[in-house]
């Protein structure tokens, strides 16, 4: 081990993670066993834990400040799909061995990075030495005016369904990562592969969604699994059905191009922290004049149904079938 190793949990903390705090009153400069949260009266308080793991949602040799931006950013983007805006977060940091001091500046500069953009501090948690790969555990609070949290399980039939950005990106940016070779095959720039790997390492929660969502929607949640899975997670909370449109599906120029494939695998990769909504059809009009002002876009994609299930149609209206909805740890 380098002698640039960091071999104490008390500078880890005062040299790293307590800046990270400062600025936040109920932190306490990380000095004591908890922090204090008071939300503004009327408001309540939204909480959301998503752990990363090494091997698991991220590879290896990523950059420490990325990791950060990506263990921040997955909660937040939970947060922003429940119209929550970001105050706080703790953080639990599981190291397989002493971190050197190169990787703890990257580390905290990539989160100090998301704390600037995200509007939030990191105001406690814990630093373990694990057996296992490095996991980063994040808890994140955001608040809401009280009773206004949009849930997932509330879309009614009739109801239109909207997606922010595009699909797919970050999961063929992961498979980028992998295998290099992958871009000359499907004829993508170099400008082209460095963006589709962003959008796997830096994923860009959609908070400016936030009152939107809180404005119009009946429902919405996060895509972190893959458009089919986790749309049949609304639609199984809300015990309703939805239709999808395949060629209504918002694509990156790089994905369109990618092929048929990788059409039906942006439906089911996972990787892509955008927001499914469900917008009641009389609150369409003025959700759509909103969101002209977003620097993102918002797509139209289908409908809430009577029954039971997801059905995603192909061009020509026969419906698509799929051996994998999506992302499953235990699969």
């Amino acid at each position: 081990m380098s002698d640039d190793a960091i071999h104490s949990e008390e500078s880890i903390i005062r040299e790293f993670l307590a800046p990270l705090a400062a600025g936040f009153s109920g932190a306490f400069d990380l000095q004591d066993d908890c922090a204090v949260l008071a939300p503004e009266p009327g408001s309540e308080l939204v909480v959301k834990t998503d752990p990363i793991i090494a091997g698991v949602h991220f590879l290896a040799d990523t950059d420490a400040a990325d990791i950060a931006w990506k263990a921040l950013a997955v909660n937040v983007s939970d947060l922003a799909a429940k119209g929550a805006t970001p105050v706080a977060y703790l953080m639990a940091l599981a190291l397989p061995h002493a971190p050197q001091r190169a990787w703890m500046q990257r580390l905290t500069a990539g989160l100090a990075e998301a704390q600037r953009e995200f509007g939030c501090h990191l105001i406690g948690g814990d630093t373990d030495r694990t057996p296992g790969p490095l996991t980063i555990s994040i808890t994140a609070f955001g608040t809401v005016p009280a009773g206004k949290m949009v849930r997932r399980g509330t879309a009614r039939p009739g109801d239109q369904l909207f997606v922010t950005g595009t699909l797919g990106d970050a999961a063929l940016g992961l498979q980028l990562l992998k295998a290099p070779s992958l871009a000359k095959r499907l004829l993508l720039a170099d400008a082209e592969v460095a963006a589709l790997v962003q959008s796997h390492v830096r994923p860009q929660p959609r908070l400016a969604l936030a009152p939107l969502l809180r404005a119009h929607a009946r429902a919405a949640m996060d895509l972190s699994d893959g458009l089919v899975k986790d749309c049949r997670r609304m639609c199984a909370a809300s015990r309703v059905g939805a239709r999808l449109r395949q060629r209504d599906m918002p694509l990156s120029s790089s994905l369109e191009r990618a092929g048929t494939d990788w059409h039906l695998k942006a439906l089911t990769g996972g990787d892509d922290y955008e927001i499914l909504a469900a917008i009641p059809e009389e609150c369409v009009a003025a959700f759509l004049a909103d969101a002209d002002a977003l620097d993102f876009r918002v797509t139209l994609i289908g409908e809430i149904a009577e029954g039971a299930g997801v059905t995603v149609e192909r061009p020509d209206g026969t419906a698509i079938s799929f051996d994998r909805a999506g992302w499953d740890h235990f699969a």
